[in-house]
């Protein structure tokens, strides 16, 4: 991931924002921040956001319809996202959160270890994804520069999967000492 990569967190409370940006400092990343949805999704759709932490309830364009939005587009559909909710989690909130690819839905206040520990994971999972994106484009770009080269290079040969594998010890080896041990 790009070093200007940044997280992003949104909400529409300024404590709110401060205190996020306080839990997440340890961690060392860029961290951006937003007051709106409408704002955010501006943020998110010119790039650099490598992970959205993002207020359901906001003013406007709530955190449910952002990210609607955001799988939508193809640059913007694999960010990964944390729903941050003040007002509990109902049944219907976590199953519409949920299918949109939200990531977690969490209370605040947040704890703050148990943020820096999602957020640590799922930024870096991001990061690891947009390398193979690139990896495989690169890795297409080679294969169409040089038509004729072989796609795998020499490598050893691995027996294919459904290939019977001995059994560790012969059939009904012990049987008997287990037998007497049972009785």
């Amino acid at each position: 991931m790009p070093s200007d990569t940044r997280i992003l967190i949104v909400d529409d409370h300024e404590d709110t924002l401060y205190a996020l940006e306080s839990a997440l400092a340890p961690l060392g990343h860029r961290i951006g921040r937003a007051t709106s949805g409408d704002e955010a999704l501006k943020q998110v759709l010119r790039g650099g956001v490598g992970l959205l932490l993002l207020d359901v309830c906001m003013p406007g364009l709530g955190g449910l319809e952002v990210v609607r939005y955001m799988r939508r587009v193809e640059q913007t559909q694999h960010i990964p996202v944390i729903l941050l909710t003040g007002f509990g989690v109902d049944h219907a909130l976590a199953t519409t959160a949920f299918r949109l690819g939200v990531a977690d839905l969490l209370l605040k206040p947040v704890d703050p270890w148990s943020l820096r520990t999602k957020v640590r994971y799922l930024y870096d999972a991001h990061r690891r994804h947009l390398a193979l994106e690139r990896e495989v484009r690169r890795l297409r770009a080679l294969a169409r520069e040089h038509p004729g080269t072989p796609a795998h290079p020499a490598s050893p040969v691995l027996p294919h999967p459904g290939a019977h594998v001995p059994t560790q010890r012969p059939q009904g080896a012990h049987a008997g000492e287990l037998e007497k041990d049972r009785g």
